[in-house]
């Protein structure tokens, strides 16, 4: 890990097409614009760890054609065993 320190105004070069600069200093938060390719993602390290999470719960999931099986199923289920007051289709 490299660390830097910047004031107002400076900026650090990353690759040849990334720029990062310090855009202001209040209290203990600092402003900073990057500047870069479209092709490069920016993300903060929350959104994507969140994001990460996100994908990580949908391959938990089960797939749509899953489910639409296992509605299949219980359709089935209720033709043979049906409730009180329901008739078979």
């Amino acid at each position: 890990m490299l660390i830097l320190q910047r004031r107002t105004g400076e900026s650090v070069v990353i690759g040849e097409d990334v720029r990062v600069t310090v855009i202001s200093i209040e209290g203990g938060r600092v402003r900073l614009a990057i500047d870069a390719p479209p092709e490069v993602s920016i993300l903060r390290r929350e959104l994507l760890d969140a994001k990460l999470a996100n994908q990580d719960s949908a391959v938990e999931e089960a797939a749509p054609a899953e489910l639409l099986g296992l509605l299949g199923g219980l359709s089935a289920s209720r033709k043979q065993n049906p409730k009180k007051g329901e008739t078979e289709k």
